[in-house]
């Protein structure tokens, strides 16, 4: 990121710190966005109840760390993010944080709020040495639409707050299908102070995507034609940055393979496939009828629970096609299971310009401390913010991406849409931009920057060109110039 966007914002917050030096309350404000600023984004995960929110959390982190049963800790918003050592930190709407006790049973981590009831805690902070988190902190809320309205108030109150920005910078969205429901949730998401921000930070995922084909081993197939369709659903294109099917329950498997589900599978691969076949006409019949021997049914049902009977045929089938090492059968299951695909998406959609979310998430807290204060204190403040507003191209950036998957910019549909590739709403990188392969070398990216220059010169140019237009291509001509520029210097 360009240091007007992230620079500018520190010194935003330490004019602030200078206004408000003698308000402690606002000083605290000021003090969590700089907070902000310095940490990984967050990205929160949300949904309705049983979407599989945890259970993607775990397959993304790579460990079962996030409780998937409907248990008192389902109930409360999680943090996860990266620390050295493992650490459940409790924090109390009234009174001071506790440290919980950190236990795994069968290579679950388990929590226990001890005496403390669901509805007094406002947040658990787990810290964990995944790899996984040191570029982004996981939020896992409870259910949105929960019978319980309590719970469902959590989520709406976390994520949808009405007087503050929300403390998430982005949101994965799971749905099992396309409801009405969903599109209210990430309309008023969009409509948040993180909303405000300029950008969709929304990305929808079809999460439970082996259920669409009814656990058939081509299931993954039909959920990607779905997600296609979703994506380019009209009431659904402007609030979410595209759709990706994954196979929740095998990606998390995957992730965390056993030894014994590898010699399960094996077992059953090597059975008669007539037998095997009959055997998973359902999840009841494979754990009633008999063999494989070896295979016990609460072996199978084990199985089921863990991998479902989509990731059981998926897995019989890799090893009877040759796939029988454990770690290459548990990397092409999750491969398999599109969390690849997804983690791909999350990373050039949202870690790719994680700076400029973050110092305008910022910058959208301050706007909202600004409020109801005399103008006389803060006229100074607000001038610097708004010539930050206007001269940091990443949020111009920010802007027209709004724009263009809203109201439209007078553009025709071809430029709409590589506008809105050129200023990053398909990935921030200058390959990604610019249409190219991820490993695209200095010299294409140079002549594909130049190309495109001199196009968007020309549109910006012509007479014929609406007037709504051409601020957006004055920021796609922006944008092209400030790939040009970061390339190194022909020797």
């Amino acid at each position: 990121m360009k240091e007007s966007g992230i620079a500018g914002a520190a010194e935003l917050l330490g004019q602030a710190r200078e206004v408000f030096h003698d308000d402690a309350a606002a000083l605290a404000v000021v003090d969590d966005l700089e907070t902000r600023l310095k940490e990984p984004l967050r990205i929160a995960v949300a949904g309705m109840v049983k979407a599989g929110k945890s259970t993607l959390l775990n397959a993304i982190i790579g460990e079962e760390i996030a409780p998937t049963d409907a248990g008192e800790c389902t109930r409360v918003v999680t943090w996860y993010r990266y620390g050295h050592t493992p650490k459940i930190t409790l924090y109390p709407y009234r009174g001071v944080p506790r440290t919980l006790p950190v236990t795994r049973e069968d290579g679950r981590l388990v929590f226990s709020l001890g005496d403390t009831p669901a509805d007094d805690v406002e947040r658990l902070v787990v810290d964990w040495p995944s790899a996984s988190l040191h570029d982004f902190t996981l939020i896992d809320t409870p259910g949105i639409a929960s019978l319980s309205q309590d719970v469902s108030g959590r989520s709406t109150a976390f994520l949808l707050p009405e007087d503050a920005p929300t403390a998430a910078d982005a949101v994965i969205y799971l749905m099992r299908h396309l409801h009405a429901s969903d599109v209210r949730f990430l309309e008023s998401f969009k409509d948040t102070a993180a909303g405000q921000s300029g950008t969709v930070n929304a990305l929808a995922v079809l999460s439970r995507a082996d259920e669409i084909g009814a656990g058939r081993i081509d299931s993954l197939i039909s959920a990607a034609v779905i997600a296609d369709k979703y994506s380019r659903d009209q009431n659904l294109k402007p609030l979410a940055l595209g759709v990706v099917p994954v196979a929740g329950l095998l990606a998390q498997s995957a992730r965390t393979m056993r030894q014994a589900d590898c010699d399960a599978l094996t077992l059953l691969a090597q059975m008669d496939r007539n037998q095997r076949e009959r055997m998973m006409l359902s999840a009841d019949r494979f754990i009633r009828l008999e063999g494989p021997g070896e295979l016990d049914p609460a072996a199978k049902a084990s199985l089921v629970q863990r991998f479902g009977l989509f990731g059981i045929r998926l897995g019989v089938a890799l090893v009877r096609g040759g796939t029988t090492d454990p770690t290459e059968l548990a990397h092409e299951l999750a491969r398999r299971s599109g969390l690849g695909t997804l983690i791909d998406t999350i990373g050039y959609l949202f870690q790719t310009r994680a700076d400029a979310l973050k110092a305008r998430a910022a910058v959208v807290g301050l706007e909202s401390l600004l409020r109801g204060i005399p103008k006389e204190r803060t006229a100074s403040l607000e001038a610097a913010m708004e010539k930050l507003h206007t001269g940091a191209h990443e949020f111009r950036e920010l802007r027209l991406l709004a724009v263009l998957r809203t109201s439209g910019t007078g553009l025709d549909g071809h430029h709409e849409a590589e506008a809105e590739r050129l200023v990053g709403g398909r990935g921030s990188t200058a390959a990604l931009r610019l249409g190219l392969e991820p490993d695209a070398d200095t010299g294409q990216i140079t002549e594909a920057a130049r190309n495109c220059l001199n196009r968007w010169r020309l549109l910006a140019e012509n007479p014929l060109t609406e007037p709504t237009a051409l601020d957006a291509c004055r920021v796609v001509l922006r944008s092209c110039e400030g790939m040009l520029a970061s390339m190194p210097a022909a020797h």
